[in-house]
């Protein structure tokens, strides 16, 4: 089966939550250069397009697009400094996103070899959720999974009961 081949793990609970709110295929922007997930997606069906690697802080024009159904935001916004107004200006009516959580026993992701792959924010539930209902968002459903690495030590452990990752569908009110 094609899913147990994911190249990362949390590309099969991503994918369930999408089947449950968007089972037939559709038009999505995925916000994101084209990457695996994006294969994903069209394997299901859906149509997807990609942003093209512009820097969504400056230039979202994409996402002005009126003939997608859905945007998608797989671990995007934490990269970004001000994602109020990127979601504030999304014309679609759908939108499904995840972000990764703040871990109380890890600091935010930081590459050493480039720049432009950092966390500037990694959210509590709740922060999200906030952004979310400032921006003009109906949360709709949530979920969290927990991201368990095959290492020792203290911080492997806790990572198999911490949630790493929150995905939230919502709909613009």
């Amino acid at each position: 089966m094609y899913e147990e081949h994911f190249p990362h793990k949390r590309y099969k609970h991503t994918l369930e939550f999408l089947q449950k709110i968007q089972p037939k295929p559709t038009r999505i922007l995925d916000l994101g250069v084209r990457n695996p997930f994006s294969e994903v997606m069209e394997k299901q069906g859906h149509q997807v397009i990609n942003t093209e690697g512009e820097d969504l802080d400056e230039n979202f024009s994409a996402v002005l697009n009126e003939n997608v159904e859905l945007v998608t935001a797989f671990e995007i916004f934490e990269h970004l400094l001000s994602p109020y107004t990127l979601l504030k200006a999304i014309k679609a009516k759908k939108l499904i996103a995840s972000v990764p959580l703040n871990l109380w026993f890890a600091k935010a992701y930081q590459s050493k070899t480039d720049t432009r792959d950092r966390h500037y924010h990694e959210f509590e539930d709740w922060q999200f959720d906030w952004l979310l209902e400032k921006t003009g968002w109906k949360i709709i459903q949530t979920e969290k999974w927990a991201n368990p690495v095959n290492k020792i030590g203290i911080r492997p452990v806790l990572r198999k009961f911490t949630p790493r990752y929150y995905i939230v569908y919502a709909e613009r009110k």
